[in-house]
This record gives structure tokens, C-alpha cells and sequence, in this order.
């Protein structure tokens, strides 16, 4: 699905919901809602988040995938449902849904209804995933994750497209399901650049994001598409705060408890400081190319924190689309020191490759 069929994404910002529910967050905070139920039983995080998110202006609500995690955190697809339901324009998407991991079948049966449901306004994020612990209780192959994921993606078109069929399995979505594509190895960019509607990657900074985007295009050209036929989106994750290095430490810190790592592996990642510096570091990203930047806040108020940025963004993006710098350099709030690719982007990466 082209861009243009798609909600309003051009440029503006989304929110990827926390991947836990406010009981179950890093700090054991309220991630934005005022109900601080467990994983099950309540619905109210998700859609006040969601509509909070939209009211805020959004373009796009989003949801991480793991099957198996540290912390009990809800389905993808499930809180997509919710997000949908709960409003009315922004796009709803998977960013990523782990494809090897699941049944092509069952997974493009979902995603046609919530095209259906939402009216549309869903996309299909895809990834192969960077945890061999996941494969493993799944059992599903580690290794065999790529080739997985390639034959998923051709079985989920072959669902759609034979829909109507007298005899086919009856799958019938609203209009193509968009189906972007995550990560960042030369695997990634090779399915985003010949099968994929989009792509987003996490953990790049906006100089490799910008290089990246050009293989993608390239690929896109060489196999017979139109050199902008791939959405470019990516992931920011931030921390807003007015004291840069205490917003920092706490990013950091929050990110660690998530995922098991030492807080400075991602140091390099995280964009933290005032509200205008989180929101010149997006448009570097849309400097970049990018048409779509999606928020992760390292921060159980999500929520706030996210109306913040999106207000100061309001405020920076017409001004960044006349003054166009063509550098994609970021500083740190209050320090000279560029952005670099860091140990959780590397160990990111490591796990990709052959994916």
C-alpha cells in the first residue's frame, strides 16, 4: 500500500505503546493510564493510550511483538484491536510481529480482520526477531528464522490475493494489508527493498537510517519497483526531561530493566533532554528521509511525555522543512558528542545477520 492510501504519516510522529502493561512496567510505574490492573483483565491502558496518543496527534499507535519476555506483556495483535477500536484516524500497526513464530495463515486471517475492523488503517510490521531464547521455547528454528520469514511474507500474499477464490481459504481485507519490514542487516534491507511496503528499523541513527533508506531504494529499483515504493519509517526512542543527564540516566536505566542489558549499552540510543531536543532529533530523522517516526518513550509516563514532544515537534517541523541542513549529526542536550552506533544496536545487529 502506498503512502498516500495510508493515514496521514508524512512527516509526523506515532507512539509505540509500552511493551507492558502499568503494573508490569520497568519501575513498576503507571505507564500513562489510570488503571493500574495486571496484563489481563482491563482493556483501559491500551485505548486511553491510544485515544490519548491520537487526541495528541499522532499519526500512528504501534505495538512490539515478543511471544516470550521478561515481563509479562500483552499480545501484539490483541492490543491492536483495542487500539483500533478506541480511535477513529491514526494508523494501528505491528512493529514488529516476529512472522517466523507464527502460523502465515492464522496471522494473515488477523491482520485481514483488523484492515477490516480498523477501516483500514492497519499495517503489518514484520521482523525475524534477535532472541534465541524465544525460538527456542516456540520451537521454532533460530537459524532457519530468515528463510521462515521470507516464505511467511509470500504466504501471507498468496492468502490475500486468493481471497475470492470459490475454493480458497476465505480471507477478505479491506484493501492490501501494507506489510513493512523490520531491521537493519543486509538480509532486511534486501526483503524491504524487493517485497516490502515499508520499513523500520530500530536502533539507527539518522546518518545510517539515511544510508540504509538509499540501499533500500536502490534494491527497490534493481528488482523492478519504483524507487519510492518502500515507506521509510524508523523507531526514536526517547526521554524527555528538562535536566538532560538525569533524563538520560533515567532512559538508560529503564531501558536496562526492560531488556536484561547494562544501561550503557544503550547510551548511544536513547534521545533524551528537553522537549525541543527530542523533537529536533525526530526531524533529523525526517531530514533523513524518513515519512514516519515512531516514538518508544523510555518512561513509564508515556503518555505525557509523549504530548510534550509532540508539541514541541509541532512547533519545530514547519520550521525544519524550510531550513533544511542536509546533516544528520546529532548532539546530546547540553554536550558535542555526534551519534554513534552503541553495544545494543551492535548486539541488535549480531543476531540478525543470516535473518
Amino acid at each position: 500500500m502506498a503512502l498516500a492510501t495510508l493515514p496521514l504519516l508524512s512527516g509526523r510522529l506515532g507512539l509505540l505503546l509500552p511493551p507492558m502493561s502499568p503494573v508490569e512496567s520497568p519501575t513498576g510505574g503507571s505507564t500513562g493510564s489510570k488503571n493500574n490492573d495486571a496484563t489481563f483483565g482491563t482493556t483501559s491502558w491500551v485505548s486511553e493510550l491510544a485515544l490519548g496518543a491520537e487526541t495528541a496527534g499522532a499519526a500512528g499507535v504501534w505495538a512490539s511483538d515478543h511471544l516470550f519476555w521478561r515481563r509479562p506483556a500483552p499480545e501484539c495483535l490483541t492490543s491492536l484491536a483495542v487500539a483500533a477500536a478506541a480511535t477513529r484516524q491514526v494508523a494501528v500497526g505491528a512493529c514488529v510481529l516476529q512472522l517466523p513464530l507464527r502460523s502465515p495463515a492464522a496471522v494473515a486471517k488477523q491482520a485481514a480482520a483488523l484492515q477490516t475492523l480498523s477501516g483500514g488503517r492497519f499495517v503489518l510490521g514484520v521482523g525475524s526477531g534477535s532472541h534465541p531464547a524465544e525460538y527456542a521455547l516456540a520451537s521454532v528454528s533460530f537459524r532457519a528464522r530468515g528463510a521462515l520469514l521470507d516464505s511467511g511474507i509470500a504466504a501471507l500474499r498468496c492468502a490475500w490475493s486468493t481471497a475470492e477464490e470459490p475454493d480458497a481459504y476465505r480471507i477478505d481485507p479491506a484493501g492490501p494489508v501494507p506489510v513493512w519490514i523490520g531491521g537493519t542487516s543486509p538480509a532486511a534491507l534486501r526483503r524491504a527493498g524487493t517485497v516490502g511496503d515499508g520499513w523500520v528499523p530500530l536502533f539507527v541513527g539518522p546518518e545510517r537510517f539515511a544510508d540504509g533508506l538509499a540501499s533500500i531504494r536502490e534494491i527497490a529499483v534493481n528488482a523492478g519497483r519504483c524507487s519510492d515504493a518502500v515507506v521509510p519509517a524508523v523507531v526514536m526512542v526517547a526521554t524527555v526531561g528538562d535536566d538532560a543527564a538525569r533524563a538520560r540516566a533515567s532512559g538508560t536505566s529503564w531501558l536496562s530493566r526492560l531488556y536484561g542489558l547494562p544501561a550503557k549499552a544503550f547510551d548511544r540510543h536513547l534521545v533524551a533532554g528537553p522537549a525541543d531536543h527530542c523533537a529536533a532529533s525526530a526531524a533529523a530523522y525526517v531530514e533523513a528521509g524518513a515519512a514516519h517516526v515512531i516514538v518508544l518513550v523510555a518512561a513509564d509516563d508515556a503518555l505525557g511525555q509523549f504530548r510534550a514532544l509532540a508539541a514541541a515537534y509541532d512547533r519545530l517541523a514547519p520550521l525544519a522543512r524550510v531550513a533544511r541542513t542536509g546533516s544528520w549529526q546529532l548532539e546530546r542536550a547540553g554536550g558535542a558528542e555526534p551519534w554513534d552506533e552503541g553495544t545494543a544496536a551492535q548486539s541488535h545487529e549480531r543476531a540478525e545477520v543470516g535473518a
